[in-house]
């Protein structure tokens, strides 16, 4: 099996506000302060590489307050969100995602992580049924 590797993955304010879930103006004054580092895409939009954007997204739910748990959800639920960690060994993988305000952690075959190119700032998203979670890949660059 040949494992193509992807270009680095860059998200524009407003992308990078909605996976945050925050406003755009809070992406960009947190931007502007520094929290997190941007650049210029070919168009003259700021972007943030994927990379940067998941460590910002680890660190700010680090410090965030446990969320309040829904009164009553659904059986299936589909989260796009950022895969902020990967830990690989001979057999399985562990897969952590920040989806806004949420942290999933899915396990899975080693097999599976590589072939989907999981690795921190890929925009994925986690189905979540019953307790089991499936990680699919959102896009392909």
């Amino acid at each position: 099996m040949r494992i193509l590797s992807r270009p680095v993955r860059r998200y524009r304010l407003k992308e990078a506000s909605r996976l945050l879930g925050v406003s755009d103006d809070t992406v960009r004054r947190w931007a502007e302060r520094g929290r997190f580092a941007t650049t210029q895409d070919e168009s003259g939009h700021r972007v943030v590489e994927g990379a940067e954007l998941a460590r910002f997204a680890q660190e700010m739910a680090a410090g965030s307050e446990a969320n309040d748990a829904p009164v009553a959800s659904s059986a299936r639920n589909r989260m796009v969100g950022l895969v902020t960690r990967v830990v690989r060994d001979t057999v399985m993988a562990q897969v952590e995602m920040q989806a806004g305000p949420y942290r999933l952690v899915s396990l899975m075959s080693r097999e599976a992580a590589d072939e989907l190119q999981l690795e921190p700032g890929v925009l994925a998203a986690a189905v979540v049924k019953s307790t089991n979670v499936v990680v699919e890949t959102v896009d392909r660059q």
